[in-house]
């Protein structure tokens, strides 16, 4: 390793100094080995607080161990001069100085979207970060997400089940995933796309490390999409990161009397791009998405296309692949139902209820509502989630 090289690892590594930080230091000093034989007057003159001075000077920091660790997990370590450093972070007012990256990250995540919301939320808002999601890893993009419970999680399926290539940035160093149970997402990520950080790889996930995350986040997309968020959701702090690097902020409406829903509405109060399908991202895009049309897709008949994917974008006519112009929906029959199936059905929606809600709006016993509920999931036209709550299909 070069000793310039050693030096960035130094500085990164030391307590107290962040990317930011980091990135001033190197301005002021020309380079990473100046700054670490900078006087302690002048580092105290370039702003560094008294505490930090002094972790600088007498760091005991191994770089040995932090390669040697990132090796064992499998991690690449990027620097702002690697030629795979990704495009579209290079460009934001503070990228940073290092990037550690498990998997993979390509040229073509330069096309990218960051789908983002709430960790808790409702059935619509995960339905609603997978579906488009899908919809747009099969357009092309790239999806960008945090990894968190709820919405990131629903968006990042979403591209994986598309065969997309999906970006998972982490608020935490990458020798432990957070949260735990998405171990297993997180290596199917790194294996079809990138598991990304800025910080050293045994760093806990604190919570003061998700705001500068999601900088992140923005700054390795060219918009950002908010599913739901509550009016202190993390997610309303990725879109005021995009409007400062000068991306572009979609938010999905949702219920009028929804928490969920505040956030979302504030944003397209403020003047974020309200979307209803793909194609109102696409259109805001402009030129960009005129690239879409050379973009690989899977090959898949039109009766294999579902309505849903139809209805926010994909087109009918697949060889073409001309996204923006789609309006076509395709009516699939639907099962013969008996009439209190008809019933139960036309009280549903993506609004889960549970089977009392559902026996006292249809006026039926409750061993019939739950035998036909039943029926219906058999037909795939009614979908049973945690606590015994049904929603369509």
């Amino acid at each position: 390793m070069d000793e310039e090289l050693n030096a960035l690892f130094r500085l990164s590594l030391t307590k107290g100094i962040g990317p930011t930080t980091c990135r001033q230091l190197l301005e002021r000093f020309g380079s990473a080995q100046a700054t670490l034989m900078a006087s302690e007057k002048g580092l105290l003159e370039a702003g560094l607080a008294p505490q930090h001075v002094e972790s600088l000077k007498h760091s005991e920091v191994s770089v040995e161990e932090e390669l040697r660790l990132a090796q064992e997990h499998g991690v690449k370590i990027l620097t702002w001069n690697d030629k795979d450093y990704p495009h579209n972070l290079r460009f934001i007012y503070d990228p940073p100085p290092l990037l550690y990256v498990k998997g993979g990250l390509k040229h073509e995540d330069s096309l990218a979207m960051a789908i983002v919301g709430s960790r808790l939320c409702s059935y619509y808002g995960q339905s609603q970060a997978e579906r488009f999601a899908r919809v747009l890893g099969r357009a092309g993009f790239t999806i960008v997400s945090g990894l968190a419970r709820g919405i990131d999680t629903s968006a990042h399926l979403g591209a994986l089940k598309a065969g997309a290539r999906t970006v998972a940035v982490m608020g935490c160093g990458l020798a432990s995933i957070y949260p735990r149970e998405n171990a297993e997402l997180a290596e199917k990520i790194g294996k079809q796309g990138a598991i990304v950080s800025e910080l050293p790889m045994r760093t806990p996930p604190d919570k003061a490390n998700f705001p500068p995350r999601n900088r992140l986040i923005s700054g390795l997309s060219l918009g950002v999409v908010v599913i739901e968020a509550g009016q202190k959701s993390g997610s309303l702090v990725t879109a005021r990161w995009a409007l400062e690097q000068g991306k572009e902020v979609f938010a999905l409406p949702g219920q009028i009397d929804s928490p969920y829903s505040r956030g979302t509405h504030k944003l397209i109060k403020e003047g974020a791009k309200l979307v209803e399908d793909v194609s109102d991202i696409l259109e805001e895009l402009g030129p960009v998405a005129e690239g879409l049309d050379t973009c690989p897709e899977p090959e898949r008949s039109i009766r294999e296309s579902t309505s849903e994917d139809l209805e926010i974008g994909i087109s009918g006519d697949l060889k073409s692949k001309n996204l923006k112009s789609s309006n076509l929906k395709i009516e699939r029959p639907l099962p013969t139902l008996n009439p209190n199936e008809e019933k139960i059905l036309s009280l549903l929606s993506s609004q889960p209820r549970t089977i009392d809600e559902i026996t006292e709006s249809s006026g039926l016993p409750a061993h019939v509502v739950s035998s036909n509920l039943t029926m219906l999931e058999l037909k795939k036209l009614v979908k049973q989630l945690a606590g015994k709550r049904f929603v369509r299909g």
